[in-house]
């Protein structure tokens, strides 16, 4: 006989684990795929589901959802992890599925960590997948279109999980406090505030939400009656440390730079502040953000601040020298830095517009006039004849042809009014007038 534990289940078993949903009814969420009438719902309970992709943060259901699917439409149910499988396991469960589609028997094959397969990894289910050996669900928290093989990717629906609502997350925890299988047998103590406390710091995932119940509750203080009374001391001791939902590789780790480079770019240096900390509490490493900082300075800041680019650089120099935690005051320093500076993409638009020019026009040969001649031949041919030297006119400015014929008059950059810019702005006027008036 198995072991029992006070409230009921195997010894070792976790909460999250004895209160697993067996139906949609009971399943938490995602009521824009499984609300009456939407997509997914309707295939289940149509019996008419393919190959899908359950894209999704952590403790969302993907895993559940995916056994839910496999005991409604009467299908075999494999669960196939990632992490521990190579081609071989693949195989031996691919013929496995074989067998049951010749004996009749349709097989969900549940690969959870998809985007931790290899390309080859991956295209080994193609086959099996394109004749209708089985039907794969794969979960992953990373962006499918990134990490998941196009061939495979197209051959499967993907579907957008999402983190759990505060009210969703008190709902399933009152429901475990009153579930047999998980505190209905015992008697507890704990205020709505205290689920709510919880639901918060659970930030959308289910998993971390029960586990953080079960912890405090098991380090409640229990009275001669047989009560379970959960202090707020006690809450607080369970949730003083949030791990922050971030992957250095994943689509967090681009969305969170992302947000770093817009809140600079708009002028906003309270949110850079905040994105700059979330990424370094994270772990991301400083001289990535110190890289992107560099690249900022010209990309949205450039002559209209021309001490952003130096101070960025000396950023990144201090970042080296003295690392984390020290250097997070220096990142701090060069993101207000940006945040404030005045701002333009001129620099940006220039190259841009003129890598256009240059892609499209490879082979404009260069004006003679600006060749240079270093060879006898080269003379003869008149490389160079014709060439103004600018430091010989007292304005430093001649009107010498420098482009090729077919991109005269072209206009790269266009100085904007901000900062330092507009001194620019005004100079390039001044050298355009005297060019024309020459």
């Amino acid at each position: 006989m198995e072991q029992m534990t006070l409230f009921g289940g195997e010894k070792n078993q976790p909460l999250a684990a004895k209160l697993r949903p067996q139906t949609l009814e009971e399943f938490a969420g995602q009521m824009h795929l499984l609300g009456e009438g939407k997509v997914l719902r309707r295939l289940i309970e149509s019996d008419q589901i393919s190959s899908m992709i359950f894209w999704g943060p952590p403790g969302v259901g993907k895993t559940t959802l995916a056994r839910i699917i496999a005991n409604r439409t009467k299908s075999s149910f494999i669960d196939f992890s990632a992490v521990t499988s190579g081609i071989k396991e693949i195989r031996t469960v691919m013929q496995q599925a074989e067998d049951n589609r010749l004996y009749g028997e349709r097989t969900i094959v549940f690969v959870d960590e998809i985007h931790r397969f290899n390309k080859a990894q991956q295209d080994a289910f193609l086959p099996f997948v394109e004749k209708g050996s089985i039907i794969l669900i794969g979960a992953t928290t990373e962006n499918p279109s990134f990490e998941v093989n196009s061939a495979l990717l197209s051959r499967c629906k993907v579907f957008v999980l999402q983190a759990l609502k505060a009210e969703e997350l008190v709902s399933l925890l009152t429901r475990a406090l009153n579930d047999t299988r998980g505190f209905g047998n015992t008697k507890v103590r704990i205020s709505h505030d205290m689920l709510s406390a919880i639901a918060a710091f659970a930030n959308g995932d289910a998993r971390m939400a029960i586990s953080t119940l079960e912890m405090v509750i098991l380090n409640g203080s229990l009275d001669e009656d047989g009560v379970i009374t959960v202090t707020q001391e006690t809450l607080e001791q369970c949730i003083s440390k949030k791990s922050l939902l971030y992957d250095k590789k994943g689509e967090e780790h681009y969305n969170l730079i992302s947000a770093l480079h817009k809140s600079m770019r708009n002028s906003d240096p309270d949110a850079s502040a905040y994105w700059l900390a979330r990424m370094l509490e994270a772990g991301e490493d400083p001289l990535y953000i110190a890289r992107r900082v560099i690249r900022f300075a010209s990309e949205d800041i450039g002559l209209a601040d021309p001490h952003a680019l130096p101070l960025s650089v000396a950023a990144y120099q201090a970042c080296h020298f003295i690392g984390m935690p020290e250097c997070t005051v220096h990142l701090t320093e060069a993101v207000i830095y940006m945040s404030l500076a005045p701002k333009s993409n001129a620099l940006y638009m220039a190259y841009e517009h003129a890598k256009k020019d240059a892609l499209e026009h490879l082979a404009e040969p260069v004006p003679l006039v600006i060749r240079n001649a270093t060879t006898t031949l080269m003379k003869e041919l008149e490389y160079g004849k014709g060439y103004q030297y600018a430091h010989d006119t007292e304005e430093k400015l001649t009107n010498m042809q420098c482009m090729p014929d077919s991109l005269l008059g072209r206009e790269y950059y266009r100085p904007t009014s901000q900062g330092q810019e507009a001194e620019w702005k005004e100079r390039l006027e001044r050298i355009k007038k005297f060019r024309q008036d020459f």
